[in-house]
């Protein structure tokens, strides 16, 4: 009878876990509804959003901003060019598309969002939908 377990016998299971969470999609940016990348900010104004994220070094043209009901959806590419005839010796900056979708406790009025994007950072103003603003019922 042993009086501890043998300490081989965890290693099947953890190489399942750390395989599983590997080719789970964590390390890919721009899963569609999830990922890290652009980082964004969420605030509420009166009945309003605001929503501010980094974007920085991406094109304008290559962002596409997205509303359908109380969901924002933020996609684009973001590149990085290196010099001709160089040699990589560290890379940390991600390039590729991203994907993001944020939902909102409120329905956006489509026609009235705004977005501005100065020195890398994208503002998108998300005013609320008047159907989806609460009434006020007069009793008699």
């Amino acid at each position: 009878m042993a009086l501890f377990p043998d300490p081989f016998e965890t290693f099947p299971g953890l190489q399942q876990a750390l395989d599983t969470y590997r080719t789970s999609g964590w390390l890919q940016p721009g899963l569609s509804g999830g990922g890290t990348y652009p980082p964004i900010n969420v605030f509420r104004k009166g009945d309003d959003f605001i929503v501010i994220t980094e974007v920085p070094g991406i094109k304008t043209s290559d962002i596409e901003v997205q509303v359908k009901g109380n969901t924002i959806r933020l996609a684009g590419t973001k590149s990085v060019t290196y010099g001709e005839k160089v040699s990589l010796h560290r890379r940390e900056r991600l390039a590729g598309r991203f994907d993001r979708a944020v939902t909102l406790p409120i329905e956006i009025n489509p026609e009235g969002v705004k977005a501005e994007c100065r020195d890398g950072v994208l503002a998108l103003f998300l005013p609320r939908a008047e159907r989806d603003k609460p009434k006020t019922i007069p009793v008699a």
